[in-house]
């Protein structure tokens, strides 16, 4: 795997997990938890997403096969379901935004750091999509699908961290850095849906990605 295709699965990741848009939804479920605790909190909430992201990029392409689905139409699908996701990021509330708000009706029934904070804040319904899609094992060879865990794992580590400094960089950037860099996300993350979906349109047959159609510089 070259240096291009390793940014470009980081940037994927990161995108998807979000780490910076957690940071809201960490301070809110810390809000009535101890201070000395909220380490802890947070390294609870990386390691509940992390068995779930994980558990989706080891299970997620056998349990497609399992049932008889092709994983190209899983990745038209999943494309498609990104590509919403994304248009919800740039036109819509933020994701923190939603997520405080659909916890604030369950404020009674939070199950500590497991909602909002590990899912679907950073285990979110787009980052299990992309896990399955990154990893196809037709095309990616057991190495090269290590190298996508070691990214995400590194992903997850910079969740923690942002998560451990959370309050000196709400403080930095504020709601509205935190909404500008999360419609950032979003325009990249609906580059990164249409290309899933071609892909998915290529492996199905249906469509040839040829190089000679992109025009030489």
């Amino acid at each position: 795997m070259d240096l291009t295709a390793l940014s470009r699965e980081f940037v994927t990741l990161f995108v998807l997990v979000d780490p910076i848009g957690s940071i809201p939804v960490f301070l809110f479920a810390v809000s009535a938890v101890p201070r000395k605790l909220h380490r802890r909190f947070a390294l609870r909430a990386t390691l509940i997403a992390g068995l779930v992201l994980f558990g989706f990029l080891v299970l997620g392409q056998l349990a497609l096969e399992a049932i008889g689905l092709d994983l190209g139409s899983f990745q038209i699908a999943g494309g498609i379901v990104l590509f919403l996701f994304a248009l919800t990021m740039i036109f819509g509330d933020t994701k923190s935004d939603t997520e405080i708000e659909e916890a604030e009706k369950h404020r009674d029934h939070l199950a500590g750091a497991v909602f909002p904070l590990a899912m679907p804040s950073i285990a979110s319904p787009g980052a299990m999509l992309g896990i399955v899609v990154l990893t196809d094992n037709r095309t990616q060879t057991l190495p090269e699908q290590a190298v996508t865990a070691g990214l995400l794992l590194l992903v997850l580590i910079v969740t923690l961290i942002c998560m451990f400094a959370a309050t000196y960089i709400f403080r930095l950037i504020g709601h509205t850095g935190i909404s500008v860099i999360s419609r950032v996300m979003g325009i990249i993350l609906a580059t990164i849906a249409v290309d899933a979906v071609l892909v998915g349109l290529e492996s199905l047959g249906l469509f040839e990605i040829s190089p000679t159609a992109i025009p030489a510089s």
